[in-house]
């Protein structure tokens, strides 16, 4: 896909604050960028330098590898109750083409497809699921004089059960089913409210030129994605879809229990979240036969993260580093235990999305013990440095701890000991289906 044409030069924007969006964020500009969406936005901490811009200011949205890619001029600010977040919002110029994310040779401008199309009324599809034999009955039977156009929907977390690259092959083994077929991927990012998810997929489909939407939900005789995945979980046949498209559903699939893992150990130094951690770590290796990779806090600052200071930016940079990894061990099916005190609700919600965005589960524990209670504790010493002043920008004294809002587990170490606490965290991982059955469990058929 070719960006937009830059009227800013990269010298121009050397001087902005440069700002590395979320993946979700990062597809919402490269639509902006193809000229399906007027405008894009990012979400940043109110605690952040960012946090200060207004309407008028403007930012450089950097890719994955920090590569400038789009400048953002602001036209909205706005708060997030209560008040943790700050999303600026506007419009983007690009800056130099993206280069990431599946198929880029495949992907188009709504000016480049709407040169493809030369005026023809056009079906667009978003595919966003295994593409069923009723499906692609569907498609064959758009009149002859329309154009199909298949949107790989290759945005953070669109795809339901089929990874981005699966969703692209899929669509151009549908496309020779058909003449004026084609595909083009886009990263539409999945909405958390289904009316939002239909209704952005409607006008981007608009953008490329729609003169009608055909979402595969509403297709007569095809199988809900719910039922097709029940199905996978029990290693079912898989009636009503193509040789190809089940390939991909088996070989991309994995139960829960195999699939990536990340466990974030979040709370107050001193809170129990290293010990409660290791805990942890020993019993899914005992009990499951699942082996870790524990991401100590302060072990992690003796190599990913050495040569870092104690200030807000390099603790975020740590996290991050922390996420980074942890993505990488879950791309793979590995479970990473992490147990940093991640005192900022932004960076935490970033890992979220990082872990996720490629297949791997997340799951965030709080270890909520009082600040009261871990300053009794102490064990370093460290809480009387902060309070002699000799510790700056400490979380819990001079430096806040932004309690997690969206924690899948709080546990207050106080009264809870530690084997009590490891016993919450299985049976949150077991409920969801993340840990199989533990084998040091007695087997019912011999009692």
């Amino acid at each position: 896909m070719t960006a937009t044409p830059a009227s800013s030069s990269l010298d121009d924007v050397s001087e902005l604050p440069h700002l590395l969006p979320t993946p979700a964020e990062l597809d919402d500009v490269e639509l902006a960028l193809a000229g399906a969406v007027r405008v894009a936005g990012v979400a940043v901490s109110a605690a952040s330098p960012e946090a200060t811009c207004r309407i008028g200011d403007a930012l450089v949205l950097t890719d994955p590898e920090r590569t400038p890619l789009a400048r953002l001029d602001i036209e909205a600010v706005l708060v997030d109750e209560p008040g943790d977040l700050v999303r600026l919002r506007g419009s983007v110029t690009g800056l130099q083409p993206p280069e990431h994310g599946p198929f880029r040779q495949l992907r188009r401008t709504v000016a480049e497809v709407s040169a493809m199309v030369d005026g023809r009324p056009v079906v667009v599809v978003p595919v966003d699921q295994p593409l069923q034999i009723a499906h692609l009955e569907a498609i064959r039977a758009v009149p002859a004089e329309q154009v199909v156009l298949l949107l790989p929907l290759v945005g953070d977390r669109s795809g339901l059960l089929l990874s981005p690259g699966a969703l692209v092959r899929t669509s151009l083994a549908a496309a020779a089913t058909r003449p004026e077929v084609h595909v083009v991927p886009v990263p539409l990012a999945r909405r958390a409210d289904p009316a939002q998810d239909r209704a952005l997929r409607e006008h981007v489909a608009a953008a490329y030129g729609a003169s009608h939407v055909l979402h595969l939900d509403d297709v007569p005789g095809a199988r809900p994605v719910d039922e097709l995945a029940a199905l996978l979980e029990l290693d079912s046949d898989l009636p009503g879809l193509g040789p190809l498209v089940e390939a991909e559903l088996r070989g991309g699939h994995r139960r829960a229990d195999q699939r990536g893992l990340t466990v974030l150990f979040t709370g107050l130094s001193g809170s129990g979240k290293s010990t409660v951690a290791r805990a942890f770590a020993e019993a899914v290796d005992d009990r499951f036969g699942r082996q870790a990779t524990l991401l100590d806090g302060d072990v992690v600052r003796t190599m990913l993260s050495a040569g870092l200071t104690f200030s807000k930016a390099d603790r975020e940079l740590n996290i991050r580093r922390i996420g980074y990894v942890a993505a990488e061990i879950g791309r793979h099916g590995g479970l990473a235990i992490c147990c940093p005190i991640a005192p900022y609700a932004a960076t935490r919600a970033e890992v979220r999305a990082m872990v996720t965005s490629t297949g791997a589960d997340f799951v965030l524990v709080h270890i909520s013990t009082p600040l009261a209670e871990c300053e009794r504790r102490d064990r370093k010493g460290l809480y009387a440095k902060a309070r002699a002043g000799l510790i700056p920008e400490f979380t819990g004294i001079s430096d806040p701890y932004e309690a997690p809002t969206d924690a899948d587990l709080a546990i207050d170490t106080t009264d809870v000991p530690v084997d009590g606490a490891v016993e919450r965290v299985v049976a949150l991982l077991v409920s969801r289906g993340a840990l199989a059955a533990d084998r040091s469990a007695p087997d019912p058929s011999n009692e």
